[in-house]
């Protein structure tokens, strides 16, 4: 009886982790620019402060250039190392981070994963510089490390950043293997995600972008995600799920416009696991993008997170 309760306990103790290192705590574009390091650091103190302890370590050692490659160019890979020498190796480690939490879920260690990575990713594309404050697209290179390791078939990404995930829509857009859904304010940066950007191709379809005004709340975007993610992800039937989790759509963001609460991350972080639970055995890996209000985005990180294991 006693080590069934142990397996027990270990097992809900295991359902949720989270991927969080000092290294991040590393690189600052400019003195006061909002990607700070301080993103970090309020998360770490949140997760103090919410006795959420349940953190694995990065896998330092992993060689990642390979999996960086199928997404980035030779030529984007150098100058990035070269211009940007800290942000190339903080950069990277928010790869590792992402491939070792992949790694934590295919073992079965981890049911879901929440990666406090930065900096954000989702906007990076091939152009050998920093796009959006992204250097290295995170979502997309841990996508093509499960298809290409893992052989997983189908991947969703779901992307609720303020901002479009423009390099993450690129790299898929001729790709039905992917299916990328974005809400956002398509008149903030980059200027891009229009709706009737659909995908070409084999790809015609598998690009959902959907665009919200100013002021929009937690019941617009979460009808919008019951009334089209649902019914297109029971279209699709993803092998696995992730989550580019952008909290600057949340209310007071200095860089957004939405008025979305931690309720309404909570409803979409449910939304998004009922499909994961219903195609990809629970599996999936959420990674930080954006937020850039550094309370507003450490309580939402921790609402999610609380999502993610079932506390809410």
């Amino acid at each position: 009886a006693k080590e069934k309760k142990k397996t027990i306990l270990g097992i809900f103790f295991k359902k949720t982790s989270i991927m969080i290192d000092n290294i991040f705590l590393k690189h600052h574009i400019s003195p006061n620019h909002p990607e700070s390091p301080d993103r970090i650091r309020f998360i770490q103190e949140a997760l103090i402060t919410n006795k959420i302890n349940n953190n694995i370590k990065i896998n330092h050692k992993k060689n990642v250039q390979k999996w960086i490659k199928t997404v980035h160019t030779e030529s984007h890979y150098q100058s990035i190392k070269k211009k940007y020498p800290l942000a190339y190796s903080v950069s990277e480690a928010a790869v590792k981070a992402c491939l070792t939490a992949v790694d934590e879920t295919m073992k079965g260690d981890s049911t879901n994963v929440f990666c406090a990575t930065r900096p954000p990713g989702h906007h990076a594309l091939n152009t050998g510089k920093e796009e959006g404050f992204c250097y290295f697209n995170n979502i997309a290179i841990t996508a093509k490390y499960l298809q290409q390791y893992y052989k997983i078939k189908k991947i969703l990404i779901v992307d609720w950043d303020y901002h479009h995930g423009n390099g993450t829509q690129d790299i898929f857009y001729d790709d039905n293997t992917v299916l990328f859904f974005s809400t956002h304010d398509q008149y903030a940066y980059p200027g891009t995600g229009s709706p009737e950007k659909k995908g070409i191709s084999k790809g015609k379809g598998y690009n959902i972008n959907i665009h919200l005004p100013c002021g929009t709340n937690d019941q617009k975007i979460v009808k919008i995600f019951k009334d089209i993610l649902i019914p297109e992800s029971d279209r699709f039937k993803p092998d696995m799920v992730l989550i580019s989790a952008g909290f600057d759509s949340k209310k007071n963001d200095p860089l957004g416009c939405f008025e979305i609460s931690d309720n309404g991350f909570i409803e979409l972080t449910k939304i998004v696991m009922d499909i994961s639970k219903k195609y990809s055995n629970d599996r999936l890996i959420s990674i930080l993008e954006g937020g850039y209000n550094l309370k507003g985005n450490a309580d939402a990180v921790i609402a999610h997170i609380k999502t993610l294991n079932n506390l809410v």
